[in-house]
């Protein structure tokens, strides 16, 4: 009996943390999907039964086709090694043509411009929400200054504990929606006993219907706001890694339930309330908090705000990992990660952060009004969905080889959501032209670092390196040179066992000449496991010149710095490596001496072979990178000696001057 207990309380345990982490963007649909449908078809006046049980279908199937069958039961299984997202989708799949990096580029993009937005529109609406309050409406007036402002602090309070990490507030996050999704269920249900003619709503037909009704006023635009009811299918693919398969698929029914009876209550209220005159007069309707009896309301409104910050919260965090996991598949520039506590998955990128917040703010700013911001979201998320159906459909075909399934996927899933883009589109003038924007500027990014970093691997001099070992050993033996460092420790890009770039050669011998009692030679090189770390050693037949290539799951920290002197001491301790004797310490004598660590910046020259796109896309990485940081931070460098040379990267160009001759 005692074990039976143990194993009921640790699965709750689990149900809550899955309710807390992964349906926050999913769980705050119904603040605004309804409310978008209505404004669109005129208001509360302007519709009938037919729209509502049409408009609910479509809701309740949208939820079931993408939601469900796509990501549930089909994309979860396309797990790397338990992780999920459309990176981790790619690095299943990258080996199967260099063009799929297309439509992870375009897809991530897409993902991180729904970060911005998903914030500014849950907070804002859950604010608008005290209107539904008599005496909140009379203190915030006839303008949204008051609510602008509010939701701003909110913005900025979010975003500034974000260095703190989320532990604590993450133990609050499961009860609160569990708390949150039983409201949605419970009120949704009350309304549905009183007009269950809404029920009809389950019977596809009537989603098929009114895209074709006169009583649809936007026909096939209307999915664009239906739309919003699944934008966070995509964030449930990508907390997979953090609460397991199993648990969602225990969580979800659970989770889609109570949406749908909330969805079913809204359309039920709404038809019981054409013919309110008072109602028909308000501006700016929203029939979730309107449908609650008046003494519940600022309950409702403060627990939708507190939906909401956890909501924006989960796509804060899920901006970070997408960008670490961008970073390593060298998509985005190195910038500093931080790790501020020992929970899995948890990290804070500073710059990601401060670009999320004034993005967020300016957002606010702009549109002023959760209905204004609704018609920017959806279209960004419709793009991540296409390219994670594209890449999904790969998947099963070249991995699983599921052929049919696979051309299932793409002509079903990429129809329906071609559909969403198409008239996600309808709202470009009205606000998606952001969304758009911000797509665009993020994909610049990506291209541009992609793309520059291609040409320094292509135009790079690689030399081998065994010819080089007795002159790299007789500097190591010439005590007429001071000995610069201990440890001299040179990064390098991918290698491939024998050859080096010729730049670290020329730094050693040529330019400034550097002895040290050890040369390091190191590469950081990212897996398809999230979690591996491991390092493989090449020694020469020496006992001072060592390249290594260590091996990290693509969610690890580069910790260069770390993982080298823990290197040193198990190959001093295995006799691979002289002790060497650091005298002067504040802890003491050590036998593990200094670093110092060289790091090479390539630079474009005025004469080179370049054409003129890809000499601008590597200035324009250059530029990227000096805003992005440096590498001391990249590899945690940042407390340790550095060295900073700069190089041009060498095209052949210029060759043709010729030799110079005395007159």
């Amino acid at each position: 009996m005692t074990d039976m207990k143990k194993k009921q309380g640790f699965r709750f345990g689990l149900f809550l943390v899955t309710i807390g982490i992964v349906y926050g963007d999913i769980g705050t649909s119904p603040l605004y999907v309804m409310k978008s449908i209505l404004e669109g078809n005129g208001g509360i006046a302007a519709v009938d039964e037919a729209f509502i049980i049409g408009s609910l279908s479509l809701v309740i199937w949208t939820i079931t086709l993408l939601t469900t069958i796509k990501y549930v039961l089909i994309a979860m299984k396309a797990d790397n090694h338990g992780e999920g997202g459309i990176f981790s989708l790619y690095s299943l799949v990258k080996g199967y043509g260099k063009w799929l990096i297309l439509p992870a580029m375009l897809g991530g993009a897409a993902l991180l411009a729904d970060g911005v937005l998903t914030p500014a529109v849950t907070v804002t609406t859950a604010v608008e929400g005290l209107r539904s309050i008599e005496s909140m409406d009379r203190f915030l007036g006839a303008g949204q200054w008051k609510v602008v402002i509010i939701t701003l602090l909110i913005i900025t309070a979010l975003f500034s504990v974000q260095h703190a990490g989320t532990s604590r507030i993450g133990k609050a996050f499961g009860p609160v929606m569990l708390l949150w999704f039983s409201f949605l269920g419970v009120t949704g249900l009350l309304h549905i006993t009183a007009l269950p003619v809404v029920l009809r709503a389950f019977n596809p037909i009537y989603a098929v219907r009114i895209l074709f009704s006169p009583a649809n006023k936007l026909g096939f635009m209307i999915l664009g706001s239906v739309f919003l009811a699944t934008t966070g299918a995509e964030a449930l693919y990508s907390d997979m890694g953090h609460v397991g398969k199993e648990n969602i698929y225990f969580s979800w029914p659970f989770v889609k339930l109570c949406l749908i009876l909330n969805y079913l209550g809204q359309g039920a209220w709404i038809l019981q309330s054409r013919g309110n005159g008072a109602l028909a007069a308000i501006e700016d309707l929203n029939p979730f908090f309107l449908m609650l009896p008046e003494a519940l309301r600022p309950f409702a409104v403060v627990l939708g705000a507190a939906a909401a910050i956890i909501a924006s919260q989960a796509l804060i965090t899920g901006s970070y990992t997408l960008v670490s996991e961008a970073i390593l598949l060298d998509l985005l520039p190195h910038l500093e990660i931080r790790y501020p506590s020992d929970t899995k998955g948890q990290l804070y990128i500073g710059k990601v952060n401060n670009l999320l917040w004034i993005g967020c703010s300016l957002v606010v700013l702009y549109f002023r009004s959760g209905a204004r911001i609704e018609s920017a979201y959806g279209l960004a998320i419709t793009l991540t969905m296409l390219m994670t159906t594209l890449l999904i459909s790969v998947y099963l075909r070249r991995l699983r080889r599921q052929v049919v399934l696979s051309w299932a996927v793409l002509l079903l899933f990429g129809a329906i959501e071609s559909i969403f883009f198409i008239s996600s589109l309808g709202k470009f003038m009205h606000g998606g032209y952001v969304t758009v924007f911000l797509t665009l500027i993020l994909l610049a990014i990506m291209i541009i670092w992609y793309r520059g970093t291609q040409l320094e691997r292509q135009y790079c001099t690689r030399l081998k390196l065994r010819e080089h070992i007795p002159s790299l050993v007789a500097l190591h033996q010439d005590e007429e040179i001071p000995l610069l460092a201990h440890n001299l420790v040179y990064l390098e890009g991918e290698t491939d066992g024998e050859l080096m770039d010729r730049d670290i050669l020329y730094s050693i011998l040529d330019k400034d000449t550097k002895r040290a009692q050890a040369y390091w030679f190191v590469s950081v090189h990212t897996l398809n496991e999230p979690q591996t770390m491991n390092y493989e050693l090449e020694r020469y037949g020496t006992d001072c010149i060592f390249r290594i290539r260590i091996n990290l799951g693509f969610k690890c920290a580069q910790r260069v710095n770390v993982y080298l002197r823990q290197i040193v001491q198990d190959m001093q301790e295995r006799g691979e490596l002289p002790v060497q004797d650091k005298k002067y310490s504040i802890y003491g004598k050590s036998t593990v001496g200094n670093f110092k660590f060289c790091v090479i910046h390539k630079t474009v020259t005025t004469k080179t072979e370049l054409s003129d796109l890809d000499e601008f896309i590597l200035n324009a990485k250059y530029s990227i990178r000096k805003l992005a940081g440096s590498k001391e931070k990249w590899y945690g460098l940042d407390t340790s000696t550095l060295i900073m040379e700069n190089v041009p990267l060498i095209t052949g160009g210029g060759s043709a001057e010729g030799r110079i001759h005395r007159a």
